[in-house]
């Protein structure tokens, strides 16, 4: 319990906004102010290298750091908050083990982060498996082997040929990366199994956009597309499903594809929470000003992908939903909110853009660090270097496993304990 003359700081979720919010905030305000930290999971999870662990190129747990032992100086709930009351500032959260509770506030950062976007396409909840958990991305690189293992003892072609078919919905960072990275992997179990011998394997990537990565500049869009039309992957712009079935997908061509995978990398929306909390929305995510406050009220503030926090280099627009943003977002939040507490001067939320990095596996990727394109072995170095440096924890651990990739062949096999009824797409992840 916090003492009574301590103001309380809840802050609901730990992902990149969350996270960081809590570290900033326990370094500004320290012993005297209570935070409070509640996530789903007792862990921050680095997102953007969840493709090398689908890939094969890094273990799950490296990519993963304690919120205990990182979030010494805040209390931490093990919990999914399922509800907020504003008028008597309690927040309410159930345990994982039907344990519930609630706790009471001064101050809330709401950074309930986002889930899978669904399209109203049949089948996709029961055929399709998305990726935004480490539970996903894990599952997913025991599927892709489990495939390809299945169909080296087929005696079925068409069999063999489906489960040798994997197809990626979504050609933004997540979908091209999962892409690249699925490709080399499938090409280096393939060469362990002599069942395959011969037999091709397809990566499909598809989005209705007219481009690959249209959030990037052109250059580095071709710069992508043309590393993984070179490695066999099917680009298909202008296209996605319309539906998928047992077995197989139907394109918007009005093709079959028969396959066993169908990944679902289409985009994010904001967490159901924010549709249950009696505030102001826009476009499913919370209406906040420059400071990242809401609106009529004063002691509430939001950022993340559950905040449509105003850009301000960009009039009338919004910050995408991205780690960058966040994890900014995050610091400057936690400024703010120590500001409210009499602790500095709060900031609006300008944010300056140092460039984007996609990795395409092995020693490809496409960068624009301070808006300067680059590509192949000097982009990819660039890229993992950010990586590191953006990193919470185990650097060294991740690094050690891109070097050992370089010097020794990996094992690669499933871990065998991670079910597909574990990753449905259709039941939405925790806060956080």
């Amino acid at each position: 319990m916090a003492e009574p003359d301590k103001k309380r700081v809840v802050i609901v979720g730990a992902g990149f906004a969350g996270f960081n919010a809590a570290r900033e905030l326990s370094r500004l305000v320290g012993s005297s102010t209570d935070i409070v930290v509640i996530n789903s999971t007792d862990y921050f999870l680095y997102l953007p290298l969840m493709p090398q662990v689908a890939g094969g190129q890094l273990e799950p747990g490296h990519i993963r750091v304690s919120l205990p032992r990182r979030l010494r100086k805040a209390r931490f709930v093990l919990g999914t908050v399922n509800g907020v009351d504003s008028r008597q500032k309690v927040v309410s959260w159930a345990g994982p083990e039907g344990s519930s509770g609630q706790v009471s506030y001064d101050r809330l950062i709401l950074t309930a982060g986002s889930v899978n976007k669904l399209l109203p396409i049949p089948g996709i909840a029961d055929y399709a498996v998305g990726f935004r958990t480490i539970t996903e991305a894990t599952y997913l690189r025991d599927h892709i082997i489990r495939q390809l293992e299945l169909a080296a003892v087929a005696t079925d072609p068409e069999e063999r040929a489906a489960r040798c078919t994997f197809v990626v919905v979504g050609g933004g960072y997540t979908g091209t990366e999962v892409a690249a990275n699925g490709q080399l992997m499938t090409a280096r179990v393939a060469r362990t199994l002599p069942g395959l011998a011969g037999q091709q394997i397809r990566w499909m990537l598809m989005d209705l956009a007219p481009r690959l990565l249209p959030e990037l500049d052109p250059r580095l869009s071709k710069t992508a597309e043309r590393v993984l039309r070179r490695r066999g992957v099917e680009v298909l712009t202008g296209q996605s499903i319309t539906r998928a079935m047992d077995g197989y997908v139907e394109l918007t061509t009005g093709e079959k594809t028969p396959t066993r995978s169908l990944i679902w990398c289409v985009g994010v929306r904001a967490d159901p929470l924010v549709d249950d909390i009696n505030l102001a929305t826009n476009r499913g995510r919370l209406v906040v000003d420059e400071y990242m406050a809401v609106p009529g009220t004063v002691d509430i503030w939001a950022c993340g992908d559950c905040a449509a926090v105003p850009d301000l280099t960009r009039p009338g627009q919004v910050c995408g939903m991205t780690a960058q943003h966040a994890q900014r977002q995050g610091k400057l939040i936690a400024q703010n909110v120590a500001a409210s507490l009499g602790k500095g001067t709060r900031q609006p939320y300008k944010h300056h853009d140092l460039g984007f990095l996609v990795d395409l596996g092995g020693s490809a990727a496409a960068a624009n660090p301070l808006n300067i394109p680059l590509s192949g072995p000097a982009a990819s170095v660039v890229t993992r270097a950010y990586h590191l440096d953006a990193m919470s924890g185990n650097r060294a651990r991740v690094l050690t496993d891109w070097l050992l990739n370089v010097v020794t062949p990996q094992e690669m096999t499933s871990l065998g304990v991670i079910t597909a009824k574990s990753v449905p797409l259709d039941v939405e992840h925790p806060r956080g």
